[in-house]
């Protein structure tokens, strides 16, 4: 007889924490940016996003695909804000970091794949079809948000372009996903029900 070992369970964090965890380093940066300067501001958003990976790898223990890309790019250009002296690579980060994800995500559909399903498919139960119009719309979204934000950063001064970048780009991403709701529930795949025995 085989003594089979019970799989372990994921860890899960609350929503609480998942949302301080993802927002909290914006939400930082915001209230710097008003107390200090954009300098300023751009430090702290390093060190919170630095703090927040780290606080999501100790509770999951998995490193999560697009933060880690995010994170990436923002130490990238933070860094070179702060080295440089010069607040348009922190801006500029947005735009090619959602522009890249998107051309990412349509570029995974050219060839049949849907990364969109690889991240979140062990959260959602979609079919295949809704994996493709999701990751579809979610790409051309993205570059959408990196053309406006481009748009945004040229004629506006720092502190409205950060509360465009915290606010604006939060805002407009709830509306999407929200916008979103009605294609996941036509394509919510249900598991049968077990025989009864």
């Amino acid at each position: 007889m085989t003594d089979k070992k019970a799989p372990h369970p994921k860890p899960q964090i609350s929503p609480v924490i998942r949302l301080l965890i993802d927002v909290g380093p914006l939400l930082l940066f915001f209230v710097v940016d008003q107390m200090a300067d954009i300098f300023v501001a751009t430090a702290a958003l390093l060190m919170a996003c630095i703090a927040s990976f780290a606080a999501s790898w100790t509770m999951m223990r998995k490193i999560p695909v697009l933060p880690s890309v995010s994170l990436l790019f923002v130490l990238i250009f933070g860094s070179l804000t702060l080295l440089l002296g010069d607040e348009e690579f922190i801006k500029i980060e947005v735009s090619i970091t959602n522009a890249l994800c998107g051309a990412f995500l349509l570029t995974g559909l050219l060839f049949g794949q849907s990364f969109l399903k690889t991240a979140f498919g062990e959260v959602l139960e979609v079919d295949d079809e809704g994996w493709r119009k999701l990751t579809l719309r979610l790409g051309l979204f993205l570059i959408a948000i990196g053309i406006l934000n481009e748009a945004v950063r040229h004629i506006t001064s720092n502190d409205l372009w950060v509360a465009f970048r915290v606010y604006g780009i939060l805002g407009l991403n709830c509306l999407f996903f929200f916008s979103q709701i009605p294609l996941i529930k036509r394509h919510m795949t249900e598991e049968e029900d077990a025989p009864a025995e």
